[in-house]
């Protein structure tokens, strides 16, 4: 009997009584990170203790937690087991590897990132017969340059900002790209102060054994000679406007496509992802080595598709699955 997977604003499996990512809130959902479309006000939880930590100062009211460490597994049900396994994309993301003894195993992935970044816990591969899979970046285009490489780009684009006497902005999410910012940018030596979101989650990064350069909170009247690092939407709020002179980039993997810096009104923008691009999405796969993928988020048809083609049996959950003509 397979795994009954269902897709409505996150996933439910009937056969265990739980959902995975709940998008509202439910009775009992598995919670993969603290990022906000993964997050809602749910009665009982599984999680990681980073994403706990984190959880609570992103989403207030109390909720039971069944907190597991990574790689230990434990009953979800008289028949299934659960194990969470790092996913490498923010600090305490998991993965939720379930193992029924009719349905064999299922892996859902949440979003992840499997080549290594320097804020999160290293993406671990386990086995799975059933893989469930976050393909934000799933077509050929996105291939992400080297961390290093772009690293070097950001810091360069900040130096002439501040030789020019110009305050350089970095939209980053607060969770995750922030503090990948930080430690990426360490090397660099540059005088950086976060917006206030991002600063709160990286003192919480701090307490969770993570070691930053130094920092400080956003001050206006005084961010003269200073990098600044802010979400999206605070690089247009009235404080960062108010700068006399700024130089925004935007860091996001979608960087890659065309265009971007108009898209982003902004006067740079850099390909520095938390998830995996098309190369490293096809990797994971083949170290999984599911009999089954399901696909979620992004290009899930298109990279369905390429798995067919690869010989794997694929569906993207949620959208219209466009069978191949096999054309002599």
């Amino acid at each position: 009997m397979p795994w009954d997977v269902q897709q409505r604003r996150g996933l439910w499996l009937p056969q265990t009584g739980w959902w995975l990512d709940a998008q509202v809130a439910v009775g009992r959902s598995f919670v993969s990170h603290a990022h906000s479309d993964h997050i809602a006000a749910h009665r009982e939880i599984i999680c990681s203790a980073a994403t706990t930590r984190l959880l609570r100062a992103r989403l207030a009211g109390a909720r039971m937690e069944h907190v597991l460490p990574f790689g230990h597994a434990e009953l979800l049900s008289a028949d299934t087991t659960v194990t969470l396994h790092p996913a490498g994309h923010v600090l305490g993301s998991a993965q939720c590897l379930l193992a029924h003894e009719r349905h064999g195993t299922l892996l859902y992935t949440g979003d992840f990132q499997l080549r290594a970044g320097v804020s999160a816990e290293p993406c671990a591969t386990p086995h799975a017969d059933v893989l469930i899979m976050e393909t934000t970046f799933g077509l050929p285009r996105y291939v992400f340059p080297p961390a290093a490489q772009v690293f070097a780009a950001i810091g360069e684009f900040c130096r002439e900002a501040l030789a020019d006497g110009v305050t350089p902005i970095l939209a980053a999410y607060s969770l995750g790209k922030s503090q990948e910012l930080l430690l990426g940018l360490a090397a660099a030596q540059l005088p950086i102060m976060m917006h206030s979101s991002a600063f709160k989650l990286t003192q919480i990064y701090e307490e969770l054994g993570v070691k930053f350069p130094p920092y400080c909170l956003f001050n206006g009247s005084s961010v003269a000679g200073h990098v600044v690092i802010c979400p999206p939407s605070a690089s247009r709020a009235t404080v960062i406007q108010a700068l006399p002179k700024r130089r925004v980039a935007a860091v996001t993997g979608w960087a890659l496509d065309p265009g971007a810096i108009y898209r982003y009104q902004c006067d740079a923008a850099f390909p520095l992802s938390d998830h995996s691009d098309y190369p490293d999405l096809l990797e994971f796969v083949n170290r999984v080595q599911p009999r089954l993928v399901y696909t979620v988020h992004g290009f899930a048809r298109e990279f369905a598709g390429t798995l067919r083609a690869r010989g794997i049996e694929a569906w993207a959950l949620g959208a219209a699955n466009q069978l191949e003509l096999g054309l002599g």
